[in-house]
Formats: C-alpha cells, sequence, structure tokens
C-alpha cells in the first residue's frame, strides 16, 4: 500500500524524540532495601525487566495449519496468553511498580491470525478492526516494544495503523527518515521507578532494529527509510540516555547476537550485531536480543572501552519463552549504580493461557479458523514435504508451477514474451501435508509459510549455474561408499532450509561429494547443455529477489515485472481455478543428487 508521504512526515517529527513516561510507576512506591555497611545505611533497589521477541502473531498455543494445539517434539508451547499467565506471576512477586516488559520485534507477520487483519480484513480499512496482536499487547500491558524487519512486510501504512492502536510506543532508533535521517519512529522508551526514602530510579530502553529491512522490504521502504548500524546508533544514543539521567540503560535489539550476516556484502551493516553493541559501546546494562530465532538464557560480554559486563538474552520465538533480567542497584553518593544483571528464561510450557486474554480475543480466532479451513480444491494423492530437503518433491513443484504459470501470463505483450521462465523455490517446512482430498487454504498455507510475493528477474545461463552452485553448497559434503544419514545431509555451514532453492525447468545433478562450487553436473535445458549466454526469466520471491541469503546475481539483475499478491495466495487461486490437484500437471524430476555420477536415492 503507499505510503501518504504528508502523514509520514508528520508522524516522522513528533516521534523523533523518542518517548519518555516520567512518574508512571508512583503508586505503590517501590521500596529501598536497607542494608548495614558499617555503620552507614545502604539503599538497594531491584528491578526487573520482563522480555519476548520474534511472536510472529502467536497469541494462542494453536497451530493455524494442523487446526490443532500446537504441539512439538520437546514439548513446547507458544501463545500470548501463555507470555500473560508468566507475566502476571512475576508481576505479583516483583511488585508491577518494578517491573518492565519489553519486546525485541517481530509481532505482525507470521500466522494466519495476522495475514488475515492485514490482507482479509485489514486493520487499514475505514472502521476496520483493531490488530488482535495490539489487543492482546495493550492487555498484558508492554512498555515499549522494538520494530523488527517482518513489521515492513505489509507496507508502511500497515505498520503505522498498527503503531497507532499500540498503547506503547514502537522504537526504532536506527529506522530513519530517508530525506531528513531524522528517526522516523522513538528511538527511546524512558521510564521512572519512584523509591521511598531514595532518588527516583531512570530507565531508558533504546530500541534497534535490523539493517536488513532495506533488503527484505525494498519495494516498501526504499527512498522512504534508511537503516543505518545498530552500533552506530547505539553509540549516538546511549551518551545521550546517560545525560538525560538514565540510570539504567536496556537495549531492545531485533538482531542475534552472532556477528554474522545473511546477505553478504549488499549492505555495509551487520544484521546479527547485539553482542556488538554490547562490546562497542559503553553505557549498556542490558540487551534483549532478538531476530535469530535461538534460545540464549544468558550471554554476557565485555564492553572493550568500559571493561563492564554487558548481560544479553533472547527469549525463544511465537512466545515459547520469556527472558527475565533481573537488575540489582545500590544507591552511591546520591546516585544509583547497576550493581549486578542477571538473566534467565521461563517457558510458557509450564503455565496455562491467561482466561483474560482468550475472552478477549477468542471472536478473531474463530474467526480466522473458519476462514483457513475453507475448501478449494480436492488432491489425487497425498503430498509432502518430508522428503524435500534431499529428494525433489512434487509438492515443491507445484510452487514452481504456479510462479511459472504467474510469470508468463504477467509478460504477454511485453518484450521479455519470448523468453523462456523457469523458477525458483524453497523446502521452507519439513512437516508440510496436503492430504489426499478436500484441499483447504491452511493446507496451502502451510506449505508456503511467508508473505513473500513474486519477482520475475532476467538471469544468463552462466548466472543460473552460479545460483544453483551457490544454493549446492546447502548439502554437507559426502565422500562416494559412505554412509548416508539424512538428518546431517543438509544444512552446511549452519544454513537454513529456506536458503535451499529448487529451480523449474533445468535437468541438473548435484554431485555431493564434490568441494563446493563444482556440483553442478549435467546441467541442461531442453535436453541440451544449458547456453551460458542464453538469457532467462528467473520467478522468484521478493525475498530472493532482494537479496535474501545472498544468492548471486539475483539482487542485481534486471527486474521486468513484479506483484504485491502474495505467493501463498496465488497458489489458492491456481488450485481453485483447477478443482483438481493432480501431480500429473505439474510434477517433474528436475534434479537428484549424486555421488560421483552415481544417485544418492
Amino acid at each position: 500500500m503507499p505510503l501518504n508521504r504528508r502523514k509520514f512526515l508528520k508522524k516522522s517529527a513528533v516521534t523523533g524524540a523518542g518517548v519518555a513516561l516520567a512518574g508512571a510507576v508512583g503508586a505503590p512506591a517501590a521500596q529501598a532495601v536497607e542494608a548495614r555497611k558499617g555503620h552507614r545505611p545502604v539503599k538497594r533497589y531491584a528491578l526487573t525487566v520482563m522480555g519476548t521477541t520474534d511472536l510472529h502473531g502467536h497469541v494462542f498455543n494453536w497451530d493455524y495449519f494442523k487446526d490443532a494445539e500446537y504441539t512439538d517434539a520437546a514439548g513446547n508451547a507458544q501463545g500470548l496468553a501463555r507470555i500473560s499467565t508468566l507475566v502476571n506471576a512475576i508481576r505479583k512477586e516483583k511488585g508491577r511498580a518494578n517491573t518492565l516488559l519489553l519486546d525485541a520485534g517481530d509481532t505482525i507477520q507470521g500466522t494466519p491470525l495476522t495475514y488475515y487483519y492485514a490482507k482479509v480484513d485489514p486493520i487499514t480499512a475505514k472502521g476496520g478492526p483493531v490488530h488482535p496482536m495490539a489487543q492482546a499487547m495493550n492487555a498484558i500491558g508492554y512498555d515499549a516494544v522494538a520494530l523488527g524487519n517482518h513489521e515492513f512486510n505489509y507496507g508502511i501504512e500497515t505498520l503505522r495503523k498498527f503503531e497507532s492502536q499500540c498503547d506503547f510506543p514502537l522504537l526504532g532508533a536506527n529506522a530513519l527518515d530517508a530525506k531528513t535521517l531524522k528517526p522516523a519512529f522513538p528511538p527511546y522508551f524512558m521510564k521512572t521507578f519512584h523509591v521511598h526514602g531514595a532518588p527516583p530510579v531512570k530507565v531508558a530502553v533504546l530500541g534497534l532494529t535490523n539493517p536488513g529491512i532495506a533488503i527484505w522490504d525494498k519495494a516498501f521502504v526504499q527512498g522512504k527509510l534508511t537503516f543505518p548500524g545498530l552500533e552506530e546508533q547505539a553509540a549516538k544514543w546511549v551518551p545521550k540516555l546517560r545525560s538525560m539521567g538514565a540510570d539504567v540503560v536496556v537495549v531492545s535489539a531485533h538482531s542475534g547476537a552472532s556477528g554474522t550476516s545473511s546477505y553478504g556484502d549488499q549492505v555495509p551493516y551487520v544484521e546479527n550485531s547485539a553482542a556488538l553493541v554490547a562490546q562497542q559501546v559503553p553505557g549498556i546494562d542490558a540487551i534483549l536480543v532478538g531476530h535469530a530465532h535461538l534460545e540464549i538464557p544468558e550471554l554476557k560480554v565485555t564492553n572493550t572501552a568500559s571493561g563492564k559486563t554487558v548481560v544479553l538474552s533472547e527469549p525463544l520465538a511465537f512466545a515459547e519463552r520469556m527472558s527475565v533480567f533481573d537488575v540489582e542497584l545500590v544507591l552511591e553518593r546520591g546516585c544509583w549504580r547497576v550493581e549486578s544483571v542477571a538473566a534467565s528464561v521461563r517457558n510458557t510450557n509450564a503455565v496455562a493461557d491467561d482466561p483474560r486474554i482468550t475472552r478477549l480475543l477468542k471472536d478473531e480466532h474463530d474467526v480466522v479458523v473458519a476462514y483457513v479451513n475453507q475448501v478449494v480444491g480436492s488432491a489425487t494423492e497425498t503430498l509432502t514435504t518430508v522428503e524435500a530437503r534431499f529428494e525433489d518433491a512434487p509438492i515443491i513443484d507445484l510452487i514452481t508451477r504456479v510462479q511459472e504459470d504467474v510469470v508468463r501470463a504477467a509478460l504477454v505483450g511485453t518484450p521479455y514474451a519470448s523468453l523462456p521462465v523457469i523458477a525458483q523455490a524453497s523446502p521452507f517446512s519439513r512437516t508440510s501435508e496436503i492430504p489426499a482430498g478436500d484441499v483447504t487454504i491452511r493446507d496451502l498455507s502451510s506449505l508456503y509459510v511467508y508473505d513473500n510475493t513474486l519477482v520475475a528477474k532476467v538471469l544468463t545461463g552462466a548466472q543460473v549455474r552460479a545460483y544453483l552452485e551457490y544454493s549446492a553448497n546447502y548439502f554437507v559434503r559426502t565422500a562416494a561408499g559412505a554412509v548416508i544419514d539424512t538428518e546431517k545431509l543438509t544444512n552446511a555451514n549452519g544454513r537454513p532450509d529456506y536458503n535451499y532453492d529448487y529451480v523449474s525447468g533445468l535437468r541438473y545433478d548435484i554431485d555431493i561429494a564434490q568441494a563446493e562450487g563444482s556440483r553442478i553436473k549435467n546441467l541442461t535445458y531442453e535436453g541440451a547443455a544449458l547456453d551460458d549466454a542464453r538469457q532467462f526469466v528467473l520467478a522468484v520471491n521478493n525475498y530472493r529477489a532482494n537479496g535474501g541469503g545472498a544468492f548471486p546475481h539475483v539482487a542485481s539483475a534486471t527486474e521486468v515485472w513484479s506483484e504485491s499478491t502474495e505467493i501463498r495466495t496465488r497458489i489458492a487461486e491456481w488450485v481453485t481455478a483447477k478443482g483438481s490437484l493432480d501431480p500429473v500437471e505439474f510434477a517433474s524430476v528436475d534434479w537428484k543428487l549424486t555421488r560421483e555420477g552415481t544417485p544418492v536415492f
């Protein structure tokens, strides 16, 4: 959806100074604890900071793709309704006046619930609904939330509407207006905690988001927003917060702790830089980490400038965990000093849903359950992704066939209509299944779990070959004759499943006995060896087209068409039009794994 420039700049101007909430925690007043140190009383204060991240639209412990309670082998539970129960318990234990509740981003995308209220019954419509995540987080009482990259997936208009519905600020110190280079969202949030018989404790929360937004959601943010590095902006804002009297500085960062980037050198800023921020920027006490979908109960990083320890914690995504920072302060010469920080995580599988949240959002949940269970066609046989990582699976061929058909139709009457169309797709899920018989929206949504859209790019045969070689690095090098363990065959160098691509319309072998860069063998098009100079139109999702996964050539290739309709929707339309889902119409064996020319399977 297009950005209303006037409204956006007006919003930017009024939010650039951050958000301060002074004196908001005065009743009941927190009590300082006095201890004896010789003959002088020492006043102490204990603050508890709770944090979630990467909620991705999970309100309830419900799997919309399976139409059942969520369950996994590890016994995890999900949802803000569980988080609410944990929060209530900690507030009761510590005293609500001594707690802070934060989130580190990726809130409004990720489940059919969030998709429905972005696209089917959008919050941006006149008189539209209040977003379920805003309702839940308002009810739980979040204090501040950092922007995640997925906040931008539905465009800035949807994000701004969500922001207007929240009772808490969305923070992004490094989300800047592209023209003024001033913060387009509040950079920080400050809260004052009153302490009986002592000066108040001022806590500042700095919000930082991911520089990769400039790549992943280029269509929505290019020319409107810019995203400099987390370290740079933290170094700018932390001293300001200290000069404003902050006794405690907490960073909520939608950025992992590994120091790595998935997008290569496309932007000069580190994707997962939370630990680098802790190491390089003095004056930070704790960092709530997000984005990486990892569980880090407690990570201690020494700041190189001050020598002080910064404590990091990342709770597991989807509201499966909540981080808890216990901050101990001591009053010295009239000023509060952070004496210690300890972090841990709480598991939502240990508690039940908060019935208050259940009642609040039951209607919205029921509407979405009914929506995803709509029948759109029928399948002649069961299709599954169980083996799709290492064998060419018909269920992935369905995705590439739909993408090919959409792009071919879109290019009719253009100079590119004569070029052959090929398509990429990834095995996003290891458990998706389209059952024989009735096919529902939820079946198709489980196959394509991301809200990606379709782009058409022109590549040469040589560039396609390089693309396939890069993709083949997903497989662990395995010598001919060695025993094959499919559980250890993939995800080489930590590469996730969504960064392994099929490419349809070609035939090729992947020789996993060879070194990286020399694995693609017998690459042909229409029965002949691939001509390196020939041009192809690659039907590719917007994440990959914009450089996600750092695949070669595709980000810089000429773009000849794109659209805003989700690939998931295109699949549902294709199945609806056909009525019957028969692999005979779309499945083909385009690639196989080999070792020294011998098929692995």
